[in-house]
């Protein structure tokens, strides 16, 4: 009986022994994923989605543009519009004005070449001037 014991014991120890001896170990290398830590640049829109998706903090002084009105865009474009037809009027040497709730924009082409914007914010009473020199012709 002993002689089996240490037969099953040593049959036992050299199946160990031989299973020990395929293991191997393997240095191990530390690999970011973030981008700004020298990950793939891949892998920021992917990162970057999933912080958005977990943030659920809303700025409450956050303007959104899904929350204007219908009139508040169409005010908004109409002003754009305004202005971009007084400084087309301003390019052919005549003078213009736009006046909104916000700000006054005054724009003269002076006979020198010489554009001139004045703005005036209507809250705060602050004016603003943009002098633009060098300009030929009709052209800016």
């Amino acid at each position: 009986m002993k002689n089996k014991n240490v037969l099953s014991a040593t049959t036992l120890g050299l199946l160990l022994l031989g299973s020990v001896s395929s293991l191997q170990a393997t240095e191990l290398v530390y690999t970011p994923k973030n981008p700004a830590f020298g990950g793939s640049p891949l892998n920021g829109s992917y990162l970057l989605g999933n912080a958005q998706a977990q943030n659920d903090f809303d700025d409450p002084n956050a303007k959104s543009s899904s929350s204007m009105s219908a009139i508040q865009r169409f005010t908004s474009q109409l002003q754009s519009s305004l202005l971009s037809q007084v400084l087309t009027n301003a390019r052919n040497g005549k003078a213009g004005s736009v006046t909104t709730d916000d700000f006054i924009v005054n724009i003269l082409n002076d006979e020198t070449g010489q554009l001139v914007i004045h703005i005036t914010d209507r809250v705060t009473g602050e004016i603003s001037e943009i002098a633009v020199n060098g300009l030929a012709g009709s052209a800016y």
